[in-house]
């Protein structure tokens, strides 16, 4: 087997280091031991943007605000749902996570950072959602493994009580938060009802071909007003 090569090294702000290796045509980002994305397990992080765009019920020109841009196949999957109109903002608190997709990755990345429905913002993403009021459509994490700060302690906020409040306080009536995680939580889960979402949860294959580990989308849909 090919030999891994080393590509670069990240510091996540107040969290850990994440590195991007290389084999053959293949790349991934690894914290410690846990390959945290691949090229070749790409299946669930596309889902989330398809699910979340037919959830979202042809809606006209929405915008969504992805957190993590990752290898961007979440981003480039929404984009190849969405209208000339639509807005995808990403945030992204890693800069290096950034220039990979511009560098290394650029082949990958396929111009989908310089798409004109595209913002990008160097910025926690629990920032964004903090200071929004039913600005976005839809909101899709995939920052951690789960519903827990895995990269940074930080990110637990997002899935507490009163992260969700400030996601749901974000999203338009009938928007969509869509969290992925690679296992179940019940915990969490029941978590997302509390919080006042009708909530929906998904278990999708890690690859395009249908194979590979199972993971988990939930989708907490905030009611429409009456």
């Amino acid at each position: 087997m090919q030999a891994r090569e080393l590509i670069g090294t990240a510091a996540v702000p107040g969290g850990v280091e994440l590195r991007l290796f290389r084999r053959g045509g293949d790349f991934m980002i690894v914290l410690d031991r846990n390959e945290l994305m691949s090229t070749r397990m790409n299946g669930s992080e596309i889902a989330l943007a398809e699910l979340t765009c037919d959830r979202l019920g042809g809606q006209g020109s929405p915008h969504l605000l992805i957190g993590g841009y990752g290898m961007g196949f979440t981003l480039r999957a929404a984009l190849a749902r969405l209208d000339a109109k639509a807005q995808v903002t990403v945030a992204e608190l890693v800069p290096e996570i950034l220039a990979w997709a511009r560098g290394p990755m650029a082949e990958l990345a396929a111009d989908c950072l310089d798409d004109p429905r595209v913002r990008v913002i160097e910025d926690d993403v629990a920032a964004l959602i903090e200071a929004g009021t039913a600005t976005y459509d839809a909101i899709l994490l995939d920052v951690d493994n789960g519903p827990d700060g895995l990269t940074r302690i930080e990110n637990d906020r997002l899935y507490s009580a009163r992260g969700l409040a400030a996601a749901r306080s974000a999203l338009r009536p009938g928007g969509v938060l869509a969290i992925w995680s690679a296992a179940p939580d019940n915990a969490f889960a029941r978590r997302l009802s509390q919080a006042g979402f009708v909530v929906e949860e998904v278990a999708v294959r890690a690859r395009t071909n249908g194979k590979g580990p199972r993971h988990i989308i939930w989708f907490a849909i905030k009611p429409k007003v009456r």
